[in-house]
């Protein structure tokens, strides 16, 4: 008898986020939202699943949730980490209270579900944990000073939980969008993308579904570029 399987989707109300839950939930996965705008809520319903109304930035909304998916479905197979827009600044213009709310949007997101899910899915001995992350990791932008620092540091958390937990089969890897059309687009953002155009949330949610996948197996510790080629720094 096959195992029904589960994701959970953090910041899943809209974006990429969004996308990637639907493409889940057609996947054949069983659906649980976090959102703080109730959008993942209504999500959730249309996809037959469990939605939360809570922050990300909560350990009880977190715990919430993962109270709830496992008590109505046992088990937890995908984690999803999406988030939000953390402040921006010239660099030498961003407050303590700033680089404070960067390190709960960008790197916190992360680490505290993770917290919560994880010791589960080594219960299980399986699990993929997939982070929404940035491009620009390898080659900062003044543009996003918040959030190149703290998903710097998400780069360095993922690579030591997957060398803690890859004898456990549990699987860490952040994908690293470009200009996507969740964005307000821009002509010149478009232009300085090799393939000349934004990429789509879909086909962030493609690679979310893929490195959710049995074929993604062995790959855990990973940043994943889906940026049209803007960033080809090794």
């Amino acid at each position: 008898m096959s195992v029904e399987k589960v994701a959970v989707v953090v910041a899943g109300g809209s974006g990429m986020g969004a996308a990637a839950a639907k493409r889940l939930a057609a996947d054949g996965f069983k659906i649980a939202i976090l959102s703080s705008s109730g959008k993942g809520e209504a999500l959730a319903k249309e996809l037959g699943g469990l939605g939360v109304t809570g922050s990300n930035q909560s350990n009880d909304d977190l715990q919430r949730l993962v109270d709830l998916t496992l008590e109505r479905h046992g088990r937890i197979d995908v984690l999803v980490n999406s988030g939000g827009h953390g402040p921006r600044a010239p660099i030498l213009e961003i407050s303590d209270e700033q680089w404070h709310t960067g390190l709960d949007v960008y790197l916190m997101n992360v680490i505290r579900p993770v917290r919560i899910v994880a010791p589960h899915m080594v219960k299980q001995k399986g699990g993929a944990i997939i982070n929404i992350s940035t491009a620009w990791v390898v080659e900062p932008s003044p543009m996003f000073p918040t959030s190149a620092v703290f998903r710097a540091g998400l780069a360095a958390y993922t690579k030591i939980f997957a060398n803690t937990y890859a004898a456990d089969n549990v699987r860490m890897n952040n994908v690293l969008p470009g200009w996507i059309d969740s964005l307000p687009a821009t002509e010149e953002r478009r232009d300085s993308v090799p393939m000349q155009r934004y990429g789509t949330s879909e086909e962030i949610a493609a690679t979310i579904a893929f490195l959710a996948s049995e074929g993604a197996g062995y790959i855990t510790g990973q940043n994943i570029r889906v940026d049209g080629g803007i960033i080809r720094a090794i």
